[in-house]
């Protein structure tokens, strides 16, 4: 289709922007034909004025010298009247297209952001990040012209061949009927070219989006290939990608060359026959000199207008191919069960899992796990690799949905909670917690935006990061540089944690919050963890048994089934998985040790 609904539909105000812009088009095209027509009347006028000789000459100079003037004068007037609402109209069409175009981009963009933001952790369901971004940016770009060039043009050259059939069937009528035949010729081209466009932009963008993500993982991962001596195979595996774009583009180029050679012929061979015509009728002298200047003239503005339509539409098409992705992540639904209420129950109490399973890929990883987290204490989940531990943590913040009656906060399942409503009870916190580019108050103030000095100080205290701010001679202003790069892992993490801290939340869940961190750092981490501990729901996951000692509560996951509960001593005097694992540290802790 040459008209896409939905984008129109999704775009509301975009359509008054366009009317206007059509509209300023018309007035341009009503300009030309009235400069046109005023200089074919001079021209009639001139050649049509009747040569005098002897007496009759001398009588009547004056005469045709006053008429002459005055028809000049008048001409002249018209002329210049005409160039100024021309320019006036070509201004507003320039303003009014601008402004299609960027209430397009803007309302785009935020649905699509909205979209992410209401997906969540799960936004990356809906696509690789590099492709959306892609999607977002280039995808969104590519929209402007289809708003403001393509949907104008459009609907410009449904209108100006009629106008202009009706101007040129006052002259002649024999060569307005040839003009009005040949028209239809170049949407008849773009509509035989637009299948063929659809699919190999679809190939165009497709490519495009696979060599961004791998360009983007490249770089991510290129000191990891440099340690490994891989970079030369990954660098040669994204040329061959590479090489596929570049195919894929040459093959649009190629597409978009051999459309307009198509509609170049079809613009002026249809020209040319209804100059033609109308030369043959001046000749016969059906029409004037004047007629046939004005013919001539107006010609090409009765195929510019779709030739012009006919270069917008490749463009646009390019556009079209990037909304099919637009809309899969604006189709996308996440398969969370919502409930209609809008009353939820406040997340204070226990949290109980009930005969949890989780299976992936014909894979167990949980398998009928019974557990309590209660309120104001710490629990650990504890156990081997691959146990199942990062698994339920995912599914206690909802990163992985369950089904009903599985998983209880309070006396809300949380599968008839919305993962927003949730986030804002429940904090995750994990090894990878990002720190964003910016001051130390930027980070904290993505929890709280209305969070004072005070509070911030207070958060930090928590979380044992107010020594190094407060030794900081920028303090709260300190910058972090770009992921945290200026400062060292444990300092990220802890202004993680204080980050989280700063937020409030009810519920808070650490995966492995602390590994790949000094001692000290992890020391202080664990120190804020129980302290939090005495106010909130803590839910802690980790490999280090040491750290879990003084939990309330530790849970056992082994091959995904809970074998055991309990504290630390009463788990130890069980003799079991616990103290198996416990044992094993401990002589690995000696071995490293005897290593120093």
């Amino acid at each position: 289709m040459m008209i896409n609904k939905r984008l129109i539909e999704l775009c509301p105000k975009t359509k008054q922007y366009i009317v206007f812009t059509v509209m300023s088009q018309l007035v341009i095209l009503l300009s030309n034909i009235g400069i046109i027509y005023t200089l074919g009347q001079i021209i009639h006028y001139f050649v049509s004025t009747p040569q005098l000789d002897g007496v009759s000459q001398a009588t009547s100079v004056f005469a045709i010298q006053v008429t002459t003037s005055l028809t000049v004068s008048r001409a002249a007037i018209v002329f210049i009247l005409l160039l100024i609402i021309k320019y006036g109209a070509y201004r507003l069409q320039g303003k009014y297209s601008y402004l299609a175009a960027a209430d397009a981009r803007t309302t785009l963009r935020t649905q699509l952001y909205d979209k992410l933001l209401q997906l969540g952790v799960h936004y990356q369901e809906a696509g690789k990040t590099a492709t959306l971004v892609q999607i977002a940016v280039d995808g969104i770009e590519q929209l402007e012209v289809y708003f403001g060039r393509y949907l104008p043009q459009f609907f410009y050259a449904l209108l100006a061949p009629v106008v202009l059939f009706g101007v040129i069937s006052t002259i002649s009528v024999s060569t307005a009927v040839v003009f009005i035949v040949c028209v239809p010729l170049i949407p008849v081209s773009i509509i035989a070219i637009m299948k063929i466009a659809k699919r190999i932009l679809h190939a165009y963008w497709g490519n495009y989006a696979d060599l961004g993500a791998t360009f983007l993982e490249n770089i991510q991962g290129l000191t990891t290939l440099k340690l490994f001596q891989q970079d030369k195979a990954y660098h040669d595996a994204m040329n061959d990608e590479a090489e596929r774009f570049r195919k894929s583009t040459m093959k649009v180029l190629s597409m978009q060359l051999n459309s307009i050679t198509i509609m170049d012929i079809v613009a002026f061979g249809g020209a040319a026959v209804g100059s033609i015509v109308a030369l043959y009728q001046y000749q016969q002298g059906l029409i004037t000199i004047g007629g046939l200047f004005i013919i001539i003239l107006l010609a090409a503005e009765f195929f510019i207008p779709l030739r012009l339509l006919g270069s917008y539409f490749h463009i646009a098409m390019n556009g079209m191919a990037a909304s099919d992705r637009i809309f899969a992540v604006l189709d996308y639904e996440h398969p969370e069960k919502l409930t209609q209420s809008k009353k939820y129950p406040k997340i204070i109490d226990a949290i109980d899992v009930r005969n949890l399973s989780v299976s992936f890929e014909q894979r167990t990883v949980l398998k009928n796990v019974n557990a309590t987290f209660k309120a104001n204490e710490v629990t650990a989940i504890v156990g081997t690799s691959g146990s199942g531990k990062s698994t339920l943590a995912r599914v206690l913040s909802k990163q992985l949905l369950v089904d009903e009656q599985k998983v209880f906060y309070g006396t809300a399942d949380i599968a008839a909670l919305s993962s927003s409503i949730l986030a804002k009870h429940v904090g995750f916190v994990d090894a990878h917690s990002y720190i964003f580019t910016g001051t130390i108050a930027d980070n904290l103030r993505l929890a709280n935006p209305q969070a004072t000095i005070e509070m911030m100080m207070q958060a930090l205290t928590a979380a044992r990061l107010h020594g190094f701010v407060q030794n900081s001679k920028e303090g709260l202003d300190t910058f972090v540089g770009e992921s945290g790069s200026e400062l060292s892992g444990g300092q990220k993490q802890r202004l993680a944690l204080a980050r989280m801290i700063l937020a409030d939340r009810d519920v808070y869940i650490f995966d492995e919050a602390t590994s790949n961190i000094d001692v000290e750092s992890e020391e202080a981490i664990w120190d804020a963890i129980y302290e939090l501990g005495r106010l909130k729901t803590v839910i802690v996951i980790t490999h280090r048994l040491a750290n879990v000692k003084t939990a309330n509560m530790i849970h056992v996951l082994e091959h995904g089934e809970l074998v055991e509960s309990g504290t630390h001593e009463t788990l130890l005097t069980k003799n079991g998985q616990y103290a198996e694992l416990v044992l094993q540290q401990e002589q690995l802790e000696k071995i490293r040790e005897v290593r120093k």
